[in-house]
């Protein structure tokens, strides 16, 4: 007798908590190397799929006998398929049709699962853990938004001696601040995505860059911010296996971002410009925030060769001018971004907060309409063919 059983994909998941907070049976728990679902817990409610980020929370398996959560927690990949009796097909096909009519009602307007562009290269995930991370020294610290913005964002480097840190642009590491929480717990680990290119940033200096932005009453990003020249900090990860550059010097490349969603697109530009500078394929940016003073790296961007990365720079609170954000920078050059739609070597990110979501899409899609174009046909397609991708927070 088989039944179908719920697993979350060790290699793609980011440890965001996502699925945690939002399963409303206590069903998914984890530990420092993996998050997992109780199979005597879980009651196929559909609830953590749709605001997992990655889609590593939508992964299932026809078992005899349920994976126990210690096999679970100790996975660096799922397990392939056992074979099936086929004197069980037709229990299979009834659980089948259950789980998949729940999962359709769930995936509703989500745009199905990520996929990785088919030219990027393949990622190390979970090298370090919370029980072994590895140990970085703090090369650098510095502001990146003028000294008098509200918004404190800082540029750190972490350098990884003789530890061997593998790292793609669009990955994510995490940081485990030290100390603990009021009940006695460590805090929690908090994710950073990875702003310089894979092979540092400086080439080969065995280091990466990461973007964080200080936030009130906030333990991960207040002690990254206030670290000096010389400390060391506890490093897991790399993480994420979609979110990923492709690496085919003729991808068109449009990016969409806010505020520290910045980071992962400072490293495709970073790695564009050392691996291929004279590529055919296009990088375009569309970057906002609500002043100059505001937004990370202004004066770094500026430098930029538009040859390199053509750059839409957005200001809400600018004086003396209507409020404008990416989305509507967006629509002002309609036809530029539905051509690179219709292209397979179109690509799409959009990173930052969870909030600009929903504004990006629609302006999508009247961009879409404008050229005779379905954008609630075209999104699924390119998502599952690795050509669109979303990571918000």
């Amino acid at each position: 007798m088989f039944s179908k059983q719920h697993l979350i994909d060790p290699e793609i998941c980011i440890r965001c908590n996502t699925c945690e907070t939002t399963c409303p049976v206590g069903a998914v728990t984890h530990n420092d190397a993996n998050y997992v679902v109780d199979a005597g817990k879980c009651n196929y409610c559909m609830e953590c799929i749709a605001p997992c980020p990655t889609g590593s929370i939508d992964n299932w398996r026809m078992v005899r006998v349920p994976y126990a959560l210690e096999e679970q927690l100790a996975w660096t990949e799922l397990p392939e398929q056992e074979a099936i009796d086929p004197s069980s097909t037709p229990v299979v096909e009834a659980i089948d049709r259950e789980v998949d009519a729940l999962l359709a009602q769930s995936h509703a307007g989500t745009g199905g699962k990520a996929i990785a562009p088919p030219s990027a290269s393949k990622p190390s995930v979970n090298v370090f853990t919370r029980a072994k991370p590895a140990i970085a020294t703090v090369q650098g610290n510095m502001r990146i938004t003028a000294p008098d913005s509200v918004s404190d964002v800082r540029h750190i480097v972490l350098a990884f001696g003789a530890t061997f840190f593998p790292v793609l642009e669009g990955q994510s590491v995490g940081i485990v601040p030290p100390g603990a929480r009021a009940d006695g717990h460590p805090h929690d680990v908090r994710l950073y995505s990875v702003s310089s290119a894979r092979d540092g940033e400086k080439r080969n200096a065995n280091n990466l860059g990461l973007t964080v932005k200080r936030a009130e009453g906030g333990v991960a990003s207040n002690y990254l911010c206030d670290l000096k020249v010389g400390d060391v900090v506890a490093v897991t990860g790399p993480f994420g296996s979609t979110f990923l550059m492709p690496d085919d010097p003729n991808a068109d490349i449009l990016m969409i971002c806010t505020g520290t969603g910045s980071a992962p697109f400072r490293g495709f530009t970073e790695r564009r410009r050392r691996a291929a500078p004279g590529a055919p394929g296009r990088m375009i940016m569309f970057f906002g925030a609500r002043t100059p003073n505001e937004l990370p790296y202004f004066g770094p961007l500026q430098k930029v060769p538009d040859a390199l990365l053509e750059k839409h720079l957005v200001f809400s609170r600018l004086r003396d001018r209507p409020k404008q954000y990416v989305q509507d920078r967006m629509q002002a050059t309609p036809g530029q971004i539905a051509t690179l739609l219709q292209r397979e070597t179109g690509h799409v990110f959009v990173c930052g907060l969870k909030g600009m979501e929903a504004g990006v899409d629609e302006a999508l899609e009247s961009i879409c309409r404008k050229s005779g174009l379905d954008w609630r046909a075209l999104k699924p397609r390119m998502r599952t063919s690795g050509r669109y991708h979303v990571e918000t927070y």
